[in-house]
């Protein structure tokens, strides 16, 4: 299982129809092969930074699966306009889990 997380900073203000357009988008993320589920994080102390973490089957899932496809397209058309810079996107794999 992979993580994407990506750190998103978008325009101030625009945090609750952002949020919105996220939860929107799990129709489109459904359609996705190796897609697995998704977490959106906001920063407490700066409100307008986003961490949303992705999980998916494999790395190809994301870079070729998804971003080579119309799902891409749809999901930056529905989120993009809130973006203040571009994403800063990064793959992990989990190494070690501890729970309560």
């Amino acid at each position: 299982m992979i993580t994407e997380i990506a750190q998103i900073e978008i325009k101030p203000g625009s945090e609750k129809d952002f949020e919105a357009a996220v939860s929107q988008a799990q129709t489109i993320f459904k359609r996705c092969n190796g897609w697995r589920g998704f977490e959106l994080h906001r920063s407490i102390e700066r409100p307008s930074r986003y961490r949303l973490l992705i999980k998916w089957e494999t790395l190809e899932n994301h870079v070729v699966d998804f971003r080579e496809s119309s799902n891409f397209t749809e999901w930056r058309a529905l989120v993009g306009s809130f973006f203040a810079s571009p994403p800063e996107v990064e793959h992990t794999e989990t190494v070690v889990i501890s729970s309560v």
